[in-house]
């Protein structure tokens, strides 16, 4: 258990070091954009584009380690629950929330690249199909549900209440 566990936190912040290549590269090319805009009076109209592409990619990259930190939006149950059993449900139905949107992602995320591979869609960049921007969808939701699941499967039963826990 704790390879795979291991290994799902290897594969998150890979997810998160790809996301973090998509934010640097990103601002590099925004600012390329302004410099030849406004400096040179010559717009990249391309960079704008790509640029759209990357903010996908770091966001489907990142959400997984996001997660696997307990930094990901959630509604956290009150501090005087956290060790109860309401709590601990809490938590495992907040886990299954986010690992039953994942695979929703995943799911229509794959149908996504399948339906833009078979029409042949491209993007205004010549060469570069619009299915490897859809690509990155089922990529980030494989990889959050897979931290989901992993989060699922690592928790650990509440410890017994004793006579001062809220119950």
């Amino acid at each position: 258990m704790r390879l795979l566990l291991g290994a799902v936190a290897l594969l998150s912040r890979l997810g998160a070091a790809l996301g973090s290549l998509a934010t640097i590269v990103t601002l590099v090319l925004v600012a390329l954009s302004v410099v030849a805009r406004y400096g040179f009076g010559r717009p990249l109209p391309w960079i704008d584009e790509v640029a759209g592409w990357l903010v996908v990619a770091l966001v489907m990259f990142s959400a997984a380690e996001a997660q696997r930190h307990g930094e990901h939006i959630g509604i956290d149950p009150p501090p005087r629950l956290a060790g109860s059993r309401l709590g601990a449900g809490l938590r495992v139905l907040g886990l299954v929330a986010v690992a039953a949107t994942a695979a929703i992602l995943l799911h229509e995320g794959i149908e996504t690249v399948e339906f833009s591979r078979m029409v042949g869609i491209a993007t205004n960049i010549e060469g570069v199909p619009i299915w490897w921007l859809h690509a990155l969808i089922p990529i980030g939701a494989a990889l959050l549900l897979l931290v989901a699941l992993a989060q699922l499967a690592g928790l650990k039963p509440p410890a017994k209440p004793d006579a001062f826990s809220p119950e």
